[in-house]
């Protein structure tokens, strides 16, 4: 069995945990692949004891069974774009403290190890968006799992995001700019913008305003047949585009356009995992505040 892994840097207080991990995939004599940024992490004294061989983001994983993310969500996001079109599972491990996608955390994992070995996983597919452009943006890796965002580059004024579905005129948003989020990432920057939580497979997407001057702007929900095109105006000509974490500069003159991917992520699901319970957990839905 051949698995990759990725992480962010972790404290000295995180680094028994990650030891854990390390060692419980050397015991199942897995071949481990371990990108070369998170290797740098791995110079302590007791990391010296295990091999593994390092991968470059870009190279082909095609041969790689499934993927491990030890950090959060963001490092999550940044094992799609390692793992690419492969299809490779991801098994979202959380080393910090809030995580929709990475749910597994320090008290559960060697009950969840116990799960990935024994095969005792369902594999949860998630719809990606993708962006389209006249200009080279993103590497040629124009996906994203959680969000698309066009925002504002100079802090001084609000921009203008003329927005169309399928070519039909829907709003000119005058705001500090816009999100498209998929199911996934309602739980993210769309949320924390008021934007509804989106059941995954919903097949929809969210656009969301952030800081809307007309308050009575709201989010709305559209179907992820939908092509949605932008165009942006504003005192500044330069303007931020997001996928995920990775950012690019573009001027009013750049064409965009969003749409489902073409392809999707495979997340792992153990046995007995569900969204909602991700959701009662992360969100403290039930608990009595009083207390």
């Amino acid at each position: 069995m051949r698995i990759g892994v990725h992480g962010k840097d972790f404290t000295r207080q995180s680094a028994p945990f990650i030891e854990r991990i390390l060692e419980r995939l050397a015991r199942e004599k897995v071949e481990v692949l371990v990108s070369s940024r998170f290797q740098k992490s791995l110079r302590l004294a007791q990391f010296r004891k295990f091999r593994f061989k390092t991968y470059e983001p870009g190279d082909s994983l095609r041969k790689v069974d499934l993927f491990f993310s030890l950090g959060g969500d963001g490092t999550l996001l940044e094992c799609v774009t390692h793992v690419g079109k492969t299809g490779i599972p991801i098994f979202g491990i959380n080393t910090g403290r809030l995580g929709f996608l990475a749910t597994v955390g320090r008290e559960e994992i060697d009950e969840a190890m116990d799960m990935i070995f024994q095969k005792e996983y369902d594999i949860d597919e998630r719809v990606l968006l993708s962006l389209h452009s006249d200009r080279d943006l993103f590497g040629g890796f124009g996906y994203a799992l959680n969000d698309f965002t066009l925002v504002r580059k100079d802090s001084s004024s609000m921009i203008t995001v003329h927005t169309f579905i399928d070519g039909e005129f829907l709003n000119s948003y005058w705001a500090d700019g816009i999100i498209v989020a998929t199911p996934t990432g309602s739980t993210g920057y769309s949320l924390s913008c008021g934007g509804p939580l989106v059941f995954p497979g919903s097949e929809c997407f969210v656009i969301t305003p952030v800081s809307p001057h007309n308050l009575t702007v709201r989010p709305i929900v559209v179907p992820d047949a939908s092509e949605i095109t932008f165009r942006v105006e504003g005192r500044s000509k330069k303007f931020i585009v997001s996928l995920d974490s990775r950012m690019e500069t573009v001027d009013e003159s750049a064409k965009l356009m969003v749409k489902k991917a073409n392809i999707r992520v495979n997340l792992v699901q153990l046995c007995g995992q569900h969204y909602f319970k991700t959701l009662r957990q992360k969100l403290n839905w039930g608990l009595d505040a009083r207390n």
